[in-house]
């Protein structure tokens, strides 16, 4: 049918013919091709690319179509070819600049809104520099009721004067964040989170969650109650050796657990400057809930929790001294935790002494050892007849990598939480540092509540 149409037409018709279906065919691709990505632009990749494929492919057929046409009735190709080829690099230049536009608006994710609450926790300054022109946040806030502090820190980080208050409540109602993090004194964690927890706002805080177990257990509370989700930060959730080290725990290449022997702490916050701002609240046993005790202590409590997959342990035993009491008159500055399990042991050796700062630890199982050096490496014996190595080990898998895209994972996209920076986890880790202090002070073994 469509040869004897092409019969009933002159040559110039034919050649019309021939240039208008390539034409026709390079318009509907990039139609089509603009829909496929508008739709992977949208978050539905399958679809767009389906819609891309059907374009290249009527495409291809029109080209097909308008050359049978030129061979069956002798017209001139060379315009024809001329044609053809604009047509496919024009289409090929619109697809491209789509891919080019679609990739990037899939690398940058949208960003989780979040407040700064309390400007007094050293760490905050180190956030800022790092995360502050991140696209995955936007800080839309600060609250901190010190007001010299407001103003340097605005002064600082470029913050607006409509961005910064003195009243947590006060900003919440005006701002709306989705999430705060906390950079508050320890003893203010509580207060924070059942105020966030009323107005269904997400928390994360530095480590530790609270100084005692009965604020843990109300923050737990309002969380419930709020739905909200509540996480610790600890530096060391986010070493490569730590989850290293879990991984052989649970593959079970080194035995079941003995002993677990944890080291952190540094030379002492005032020896290695802290702001003065973070000193006067770390030395305070109201605020910090004791010195090196709990500022590294819990370290020790955190990982052991969640390497012995939120088992309690029986007895809490802890040893506090004020080596330096020159310095740090009203808390401690070292302490030893010992804790004791059905079947394995852990000692949490926590110091405002170490000649430099550090945070490892070494895990005896019943058939070898493994040691954490530093961040990313670790020394492995995995039984008897096997010598040490010394081993580089792998990247954690985003977002489990890094504090911020962890945090916008789990409140924005509905990741999992990590046990090391879970409530759960921490309620454990604050009663087992609860119950360290009660030892100290009281020179005897506490035995926690239905552990018997």
């Amino acid at each position: 049918m469509l040869r004897s149409l092409l019969h009933s037409l002159d040559y110039n018709s034919r050649a019309h013919f021939a240039s208008g279906v390539l034409v026709s065919g390079a318009v509907a691709v990039c139609g089509v091709a603009a829909v496929g990505g508008a739709l992977r632009w949208c978050g539905m990749p399958l679809l767009g690319g389906t819609l891309f494929l059907g374009g290249t492919l009527l495409l291809g057929g029109a080209a097909l179509l308008a050359l049978r046409t030129s061979a069956l009735f002798r017209l001139r190709l060379q315009p024809l070819r001329c044609l053809f080829l604009k047509s496919a690099w024009a289409v090929l230049l619109g697809v491209l600049m789509l891919n080019a536009a679609s990739a990037q608006t899939r690398q940058i994710p949208v960003p989780i809104r979040v407040a700064i609450v309390g400007l007094v926790h050293g760490h905050v300054h180190g956030f800022l520099e790092q995360y502050r022109h991140n696209p995955a946040i936007e800080i839309v806030a600060v609250v901190e009721p010190d007001a010299k502090l407001r103003a340097s820190a605005a002064d600082k980080y470029g913050f607006s004067a409509s961005q910064m208050f003195s009243n947590l409540e006060e900003m919440i109602a005006k701002v709306h964040p989705q999430a705060v993090l906390v950079y508050t004194n320890t003893y203010d964690h509580r207060r924070v989170v059942e105020i966030c927890a009323r107005h269904g706002v997400h928390v994360m805080m530095e480590k530790p969650l609270a100084v005692s177990v009965e604020d843990a257990l109300a923050m737990q509370k309002a969380a419930e109650a709020g739905n909200i989700h509540v996480l610790v930060n600890y530096e060391t959730s986010w070493y490569r050796s730590n989850h290293a080290v879990y991984d052989l725990v649970h593959n079970r290449s080194i035995g079941d657990i003995r002993k677990v022997v944890v080291h952190d702490g540094h030379q002492g916050p005032q020896e290695i400057g802290v702001q003065p701002e973070f000193l006067s609240w770390l030395t305070d046993p109201k605020l910090d809930g004791g010195g090196a005790l709990f500022d590294f202590g819990c370290y020790g409590a955190d990982l052991m929790t969640w390497l012995m997959d939120g088992q309690r342990p029986q007895t809490v035993t802890a040893i506090t001294q004020q080596i330096k009491p020159e310095i740090y008159q009203h808390v401690d500055d070292e302490a030893t935790i010992v804790l004791t399990y059905p079947h394995a042991q852990a000692i949490i050796q926590a110091s405002w002494n170490w000649p430099m700062g550090r945070k490892d630890m070494e895990v005896y199982g019943k058939t070898g050892y493994v040691i954490t050096v530093q961040r990313d490496e670790i020394r492995l014996r995995q039984n008897e007849k096997e010598p040490e190595q010394q081993r580089t080990t792998k990247r954690i898998p985003a977002p489990y990598d890094d504090e911020l895209a962890y945090f916008r994972a789990v409140i924005l996209e509905g990741a999992k939480e990590d046990e090391l920076s879970s409530l759960g986890t921490n309620v454990i880790a604050t009663e087992i540092m609860d119950a360290a202090q009660r030892s100290a002070r009281e020179g005897r073994t506490v035995q926690l509540e239905n552990t018997k």
